[in-house]
């Protein structure tokens, strides 16, 4: 086994959603490569995404007369907010170019191991072996919507009244009419009482419906409109080898622009804390004593764990335990054991880790 060393350097940045890519390569140990086999270890970071629900208020023509003609209070200003709906926290692999290495797998018959883009190993002898990992789903952006005055049935339910006065109180006042009118027409026609009865009952919903629309455009007129979105971005956290700062800003909430970068003093901060739970320690023997790295062994990683928080003012919006690759310590499995010709060992790694998570003997040879 060959360790060969780098330096690898992670900061803070934006990526576009949580994914964990699949696919793998097959490498076999032949004579053409020496029997060596080279890949790299991951380290943990964590992928932090968040969702923030923008809100749009907007004041109707008439607000002055909602009070005076339905009794009820307005919106009287414009106004934006925002605030975070939902937040998410996922562990990702990024390569740990100090954890490299070369094994011999030497004496087999084609023993090979599966890595995946990253080189991150994901099986030996077991092809089939895909190295899933359950991720929490990840929150969706949504769109704002037209509001009911920005809709065709605005226009539809103005009467040519409204369309030629000059006055909005005057507007206002038809306006108010225009929605007792169709209060009236909906109470008689569900009652049976219209002069012009909708034919059948698939009829009498489009009337109904049209109805209903026409009125909410006339109220939103009074009343105003309330406009809502969700943005979802994620921002990628490194996590240092001997523990992290008490908690770091990942990313921050401004009033006017919603989720921006940790950098941007605008926003107020949304803190992520990475708390050392346990470290991992390396295997021993019967009498209790530390065990030796086997010669040319398969290098593995034991992690550790960490308890993660992420919390925006006084709200915790995720406080989940995740394993640490490099809270832990590498060890390795006698590459002997995959290259026996009678009875080869298969390996199954978590590759966001480096932790095995499944070692046996390959049936049916």
């Amino acid at each position: 086994m060959k360790k060969i060393l780098t330096i690898l350097a992670v900061g803070i940045m934006a990526a576009g959603q949580v994914a964990f890519a699949q696919s793998t390569s097959k490498l076999t140990a032949t004579k053409a490569n020496e029997y060596g086999l080279i890949y790299t270890l991951p380290r943990t970071a964590f992928e932090v995404t968040i969702a923030a629900e923008k809100t749009v208020k907007t004041p109707g023509e008439f607000y002055q007369y909602a009070k005076k003609y339905l009794s009820t209070d307005p919106i009287l200003k414009s106004s934006t907010s925002w605030k975070v709906v939902d937040a998410v926290v996922n562990p990702i692999g990024i390569a740990d170019e100090s954890e490299q290495y070369l094994v011999t797998l030497k004496g087999g018959q084609g023993t090979y191991i599966s890595v995946n883009d990253k080189n991150f190993p994901v099986s030996i002898n077991d092809e089939s072996y895909s190295g899933e990992v359950d991720l929490t789903p990840l929150p969706k952006a949504v769109e704002a919507q037209p509001t009911v005055l920005q809709k065709p049935v605005a226009q539809q339910a103005m009467t040519p009244e409204m369309i030629q006065s000059k006055s909005s109180a005057k507007r206002a006042e038809l306006a108010a009419a225009k929605i007792y009118e169709l209060r009236t027409n909906r109470n008689e026609i569900i009652a049976g009482q219209a002069d012009a009865m909708p034919s059948d009952g698939a009829a009498m919903k489009l009337a109904l419906d049209q109805i209903t629309a026409q009125e909410e455009a006339l109220t939103a007129m009074f009343l105003g409109t309330v406009q809502t979105s969700v943005e979802v971005r994620t921002f990628t956290v490194s996590v240092p080898d001997d523990g992290a700062p008490d908690r770091v800003v990942v990313a921050r909430l401004s009033v006017l622009d919603g989720l921006v970068d940790a950098t941007d003093l605008s926003g107020d901060p949304i803190y992520l804390s990475i708390k050392p739970l346990t470290q991992g320690k390396l295997p021993v023997n019967e009498k209790g004593e530390v065990k030796k790295f086997p010669k040319g062994g398969v290098a593995y990683r034991i992690p550790g764990t960490a308890e993660v928080t992420l919390q925006v003012g006084n709200k915790v919006l995720v406080d989940k335990e995740f394993d640490v690759a490099q809270y832990g310590v590498v060890f390795g499995v006698d590459p002997s054991v995959f290259t026996n010709k009678k009875a080869p060992s298969y390996l199954h790694f978590n590759p966001l880790t480096g932790a095995i998570r499944e070692l046996g003997v390959i049936e049916n040879q």
